[in-house]
């Protein structure tokens, strides 16, 4: 990459800081100075004409300045003002959302993703209303040491509300700043944004900090934006040296991260009898971890020779047996979704299955930690469940690996904010959910049974064995702590990360 020659020239003192006058000056701290001045007088004048009417800018409330740069991590704009609107009607003071049950704050913010911002968020609201009396602090290392709160969250509140001279560095600062101070540093490295730091510091304007850091925010956004920068629109263009070294699509350098892996699932849509009938089964994840205490479809990894037919049928049942010490019937494939984690693209399989029961030990495997969940006995008759339900009882004791297959994702510590900056993806351990619309394939619904015998066992009565089984159970099976049978009517109620989120409301908008 073109880009990369100048990591180390840079370094040596060949970067360029182009001044208002268009002539090269060296990046000493003269010309920085000089080409800053420059920078912050024009980019102000064009923010006061050109910023938009956003809901988080009409007040300096700190709190709600708080909100609005939490949700706005790794997430547009457009997506983020309804969420907004709806999360401070619901919670209007920070007390507000300290006092509240986390499910109301993960079911507001459901659809965000990256749901370690909403938890680290309100557990930060709860340390300001113990330790500052529900007053949001305006000092750095108090506000600093909040949950949550990393160098851009910080700066972002004590500029913006406060007007102290902090930088906000996120992606669209790292970005314009990188264009037009010639910098080649890597900024996906820590390095890179401290130096990016120290600068943007250096060249706020007394008394202006918040207004500041939200015009070069604002300019990433509209017009210096990552592949296609309108540079001809821009106010600061006369002193770009970025621009003026034909430089401005290559910076700023940022290393290649690994694609996310793919990973096939299969999950299932177990339908109630009964007086379950017209709800499916859910279950809770554990208290901590990924995704801790949402709501999912029960699912697990597929095989790594996927089965066609009954073949897949069986090996869903089995481990569905082994990991969750539930038995189900699959009856067909009912649609195929995918989602982008930050580390991870799923592939994920959804069958439409028929209740059995629960093995005894199915309330802790429910209500535990992912990973083992030991020996069981079955709670019922297997008989009843045909020769799929005797194999996989058979098959309980086995110790199985995470629900997500790769235990170490399931630490969900976060980065120092929680959540990355805008532009950036979250570190390696923050496993939330990456909010990527589906393809075109996502949506491919499997309307039609895969074949003949499939298509009786969805609209023909229950063979004898069927019956029997519909006839113990839901109706007289306990359903373990950590699961639930549910109606579209509860979806307004309980969290569920995206992926099973459009799943359900696509099956209960198709039985509607």
């Amino acid at each position: 990459m073109a880009g990369a020659r100048s990591d180390a020239a840079g370094a040596a003192g060949t970067e360029r800081a182009i001044g208002p006058a268009g002539a090269a000056a060296p990046a000493d701290s003269a010309g920085v100075k000089e080409a800053g001045a420059f920078f912050a007088r024009e980019l102000l004048d064009w923010y006061a004409a050109n910023k938009r009417d956003l809901p988080w800018r009409r007040d300096r409330d700190p709190y709600r300045i708080w909100v609005s740069e939490v949700m706005l991590q790794q997430t547009r704009v457009d997506t983020v003002i309804p969420y907004y609107e709806r999360f401070m009607a619901k919670f209007p003071t920070i007390r507000d959302l300290a006092e509240a049950p986390e499910e109301e704050v993960l079911k507001c913010w459901e659809g965000l993703g990256y749901y370690s911002r909403a938890r680290n968020l309100q557990a930060g609201a709860r340390q300001v209303v113990e330790r500052h009396g529900g007053v949001v602090p305006d000092d750095k290392a108090a506000i600093s040491s909040l949950k949550g709160v990393g160098p851009y969250t910080a700066g972002a509140i004590l500029s913006i509300a406060f007007d102290k001279p902090e930088p906000a560095v996120d992606g669209n600062v790292m970005r314009v700043l990188s264009r037009y101070f010639l910098l080649g540093d890597d900024v996906a490295k820590p390095s890179a944004r401290a130096r990016i730091e120290r600068l943007a510091a250096s060249i706020i304007p007394e008394g202006r900090a918040g207004d500041f850091n939200q015009a070069v925010m604002e300019l990433g956004a509209l017009v210096c934006t990552p592949k296609s920068p309108g540079c001809l629109l821009c106010p600061v263009l006369a002193g770009c040296a970025g621009r003026a070294a034909g430089r401005e699509r290559e910076l700023p350098v940022k290393s290649k991260q690994k694609p996310p892996r793919p990973e096939a699932r299969m999950a299932v849509l177990v339908e109630g009898r009964g007086r379950h009938a017209g709800k499916v089964l859910v279950r809770r994840r554990p208290d901590s971890g990924l995704l801790a205490r949402m709501w999912e479809l029960p699912h697990v990894l597929a095989p790594d020779s996927p089965a066609a037919g009954n073949g897949a049928f069986d090996a869903l049942s089995r481990s569905l047996a082994e990991e969750a010490g539930l038995l189900v019937r699959p009856v067909r494939l009912w649609t195929e979704e995918e989602h982008v984690f930050s580390h991870i693209r799923w592939k994920v399989d959804v069958y439409l299955a028929e209740f059995g029961f629960f093995l005894d030990g199915g309330r802790e495997a429910a209500a535990g930690t992912d990973g083992a969940v030991g020996g069981r006995t079955v709670a019922g008759d297997a008989g009843a469940f045909g020769m799929a339900g005797a194999a996989a009882a058979s098959a309980v004791a086995a110790e199985t690996a995470s629900l997500y297959g790769d235990p170490s994702i399931t630490a969900g510590a976060a980065n120092a904010d929680g959540a990355a900056t805008a532009n950036e993806p979250p570190n390696a351990a923050d496993a939330a959910i990456v909010d990527e619309p589906p393809n075109a394939a996502d949506v491919a619904l499997v309307d039609e049974p895969p074949n003949a015998a499939d298509a009786a066992l969805m609209d023909e009565p229950p063979n004898a064995d069927q019956a029997s089984m519909a006839g113990r159970s839901p109706d007289h099976a306990e359903t373990p702590d950590g699961w639930l049978w549910i109606g579209p009517e509860d979806m307004a109620s309980l969290a569920f990360p995206n992926v099973f989120l459009r799943i359900l409301n696509r099956y209960f908008a198709k039985r509607a």
